[in-house]
């Protein structure tokens, strides 16, 4: 990155549109009530945590930097988030995960039916929003972005017990699973200052994305489970692979490989045998690695934004930059 901005925290991020994130997530709260009370419990028990609401600051960040935020990026803004919501509960499920934000997930709380069919609400709730607003532009990119979030999960299944899973594989995965709801989310919100500003925005949430993805698998072999609220170690529990595997595979002697293919052949491993390879990991500078790549996107994605009048808000997206590569949860 070549601007060395200070890591800030999130709160700090999103102090220029916070009254307009609170519009976000009332409206969050109409859209998803309903005359069946299962799914108000669920709504309930899903809104409680709030959650960080960083793909709806993306969004309002972008539309304030070149132009102004009005209804509309308001409801955008829910649209995203619901459809962030959604693909959290599919996610959780498929994964069997127990816990999100530090309290239980609604497959935990609740069923994996449920959580199936509520995230199906989620997304036909958001489609309903944005049929209300008429905007055709902002229809064919949700359309797509919720399509390449399909495919996303797609390859994810296929990153699991794969050793021979290629940073060229994982790439293509993070672009799709996470780059492509953010890289979305600053799109509509670049919708505000008209067409020229699409593409950068584009490009900044796509590269903003990635970068996160990274420093989030990264958090699974450098964080604990008190900061993350989630266990440690838990991708490898799951036997999913991700960069700082990836990288330091090749770097991996004959036995420490062996270690590796050990715990992917185990079905339950255990602490000691997930804490060993995140051992390995560490001392073949998977992790290392991990960190330069995320820093390297990190730099394409501050690059996009030269042109942007200068503001609270572009101040707010070169932070987030930071805020992703840096983050500690």
């Amino acid at each position: 990155m070549k601007s060395g901005v200070a890591q800030v925290t999130l709160s700090e991020i999103q102090a220029p549109v916070l009254g307009e994130l609170d519009s976000v997530f009332d409206e969050m709260v109409c859209v998803l009530q309903a005359d069946v009370p299962l799914i108000n419990d669920v709504s309930a028990h899903l809104l409680r945590a709030r959650g960080k609401m960083f793909r709806p600051t993306l969004l309002l960040l972008s539309a304030q930097a070149v132009g102004e935020i009005t209804p509309k990026e308001i409801t955008l803004g829910a649209v995203v988030e619901l459809i962030h919501l959604a693909t959290l509960l599919h996610d959780d499920s498929v994964d069997h995960s127990v816990l999100r934000r530090g309290q239980p997930t609604i497959n935990a709380e609740f069923s994996h039916e449920v959580a199936v069919i509520m995230g199906d609400y989620l997304y036909t709730r958001a489609v309903e929003q944005l049929v209300k607003l008429q905007t055709q532009e902002a229809l064919e990119i949700t359309s797509r972005v919720t399509n390449e979030l399909t495919i996303g999960e797609m390859r994810e299944l296929i990153s699991y017990d794969g050793l021979e899973f290629s940073e060229a594989d994982y790439q293509s995965l993070i672009l799709a699973k996470t780059a492509s709801l953010m890289a979305g989310a600053c799109e509509l919100g670049a919708l505000a200052g008209g067409q020229r500003w699409r593409e950068p925005f584009r490009r900044y949430g796509t590269n903003l994305g990635a970068a996160f993805q990274v420093a989030d698998d990264l958090l699974d072999y450098t964080a604990t489970e008190d900061v993350t609220g989630k266990p440690v170690g838990q991708d490898l529990r799951e036997h999913k692979v991700t960069l700082p595997l990836i990288a330091a595979i090749p770097r991996m002697s004959t036995g420490e490989r062996a270690q590796v293919e050990s715990l992917m052949a185990n079905p339950t491993p255990e602490k000691p045998e997930i804490d060993a390879v995140i051992k390995i990991v560490e001392a073949c500078d998977g992790i290392g690695a991990a960190r330069a790549r995320a820093s390297e996107m990190a730099s394409q994605a501050e690059a996009e934004l030269d042109d942007v009048p200068p503001g609270p808000a572009r101040d707010a997206l070169l932070a987030s930059i930071s805020y992703c590569v840096e983050r500690r949860k």
